[in-house]
């Protein structure tokens, strides 16, 4: 892996029993890019994203991930990388601060750290006025937003998004998009899988997959001018 690439696959395949969930992709993305993973449900996206994350071993190939092979060096990679699933996660009776506190416990971020990366990450995801409401009374798209500083409290320099604003409402999802715009011009590599197409044109690239295989990988200026029509 050459300094500029963050994320390298070569070959990744998972198969499920008699199912090929993804198969022998290949995608390199360099550092500081927002990676859009465009596709339908079922086409492969968040196992992708799994294996990449080290949660799940491929059948066949390899992926590497800041450096760090995948199966050999998983905790290595956790590390250095923050994951968001695609379904909230977090803890529906703790409060906005106590899921941030937890999370900075989990992370091992010092107390004088912790303190100040948490300020920043409530005014950063606009919820510092929700600071002590619970989880579960929060909106889809303030869990959301909940749920990437949760995931920021490391403060990594790559991060996974599942599908993040799946299910929300479209201010929600805007505003969503400004933070991780924000964070991109910080040069934090985003790799994000979306059903929508809005949402890939905002990408540096993107890749089309399809029932586990990629159709094209290329920016979006490209790849909307392989389709006729406006």
């Amino acid at each position: 892996m050459t300094d500029d690439l963050v994320i390298e696959i070569n070959n990744l395949t998972k198969r499920f029993k008699k199912i090929t969930a993804v198969d022998g992709l290949d995608l390199s993305v360099r550092k500081g890019e927002i990676f859009g993973l465009l596709g339908p449900d079922g086409a492969g996206k968040t196992t992708t994203i799994r294996m990449l994350c080290a949660i799940m071993d491929p059948n066949e190939g390899s992926a590497s991930v800041a450096g760090f092979d995948t199966v050999k060096e998983p905790e290595e990679i956790k590390k250095r990388i923050g994951y968001m699933a695609q379904q909230f996660s977090l803890y529906g009776d703790l409060t906005v601060l106590e899921n941030l506190i937890f999370f900075a416990d989990i992370f091992q971020v010092g107390k004088q750290e912790r303190k100040e990366r948490i300020a920043r990450l409530l005014e950063f995801a606009r919820l510092t006025e929700f600071k002590e409401r619970r989880a579960a009374h929060l909106s889809g798209g303030m869990q959301k937003k909940l749920a990437l500083a949760c995931t920021l409290i490391h403060q990594p320099k790559v991060i996974f998004l599942d599908e993040p604003t799946t299910g929300v409402d479209p201010v929600s999802r805007r505003e969503f998009w400004d933070i991780l715009t924000e964070l991109h011009l910080q040069g934090v590599t985003l790799f994000i899988s979306t059903p929508y197409m809005d949402e890939a044109e905002r990408c540096s690239r993107a890749a089309l997959i399809f029932e586990g295989n990629i159709v094209v990988c290329d920016v979006p200026e490209r790849i909307k001018g392989l389709v006729e029509g406006e």
